[in-house]
């Protein structure tokens, strides 16, 4: 078995050490913020599963760095709005920790959702479902 350096709870406690974390309850509030931009980032399969935040942008987390940088062949205009709030989330934001870290390195400002999706509904967080295809 390979000895890692550092495993991937360490890398998610040292994002989480220098990020902005937003809690539930405060992003629920700022729903109606039109500066406010929550990007999915979980898998496809997992937004059909349990549905996502009315008004969410979904962005694969494998593709982040390149939708996000403007001299990608790849970049989104969502990520080019100035004076937009980005907040970025996964299922327990874990992974979102590590995206958000990854995007400062590259000088894009964004936050993230602490506990992720998981807690959404939970805190009263409204849920849209995607349209079952008969």
């Amino acid at each position: 078995m390979t000895t890692l350096k550092k495993t991937a709870s360490q890398m998610v406690a040292e994002a989480r050490a220098r990020i902005e974390e937003i809690e539930t309850k405060d992003l629920i509030a700022r729903l109606d913020d039109p500066d406010l931009v929550i990007v999915d980032i979980r898998d496809i399969r997992e937004r059909q599963r349990g549905g996502y935040i009315p008004g969410s942008v979904h962005a694969p987390r494998g593709m982040i760095e390149f939708w996000v940088d403007p001299d990608s062949p790849y970049h989104k205009a969502v990520f080019a709005q100035p004076g937009k709030k980005y907040v970025f989330h996964c299922a327990s934001g874990w992974r979102s920790a590590l995206t958000v870290a990854t995007l400062q390195d590259m000088g894009f400002e964004a936050a993230h959702l602490r506990e992720g999706f998981s807690t959404w509904a939970a805190h009263g967080g409204p849920v849209e479902s995607p349209v079952k295809k008969d």
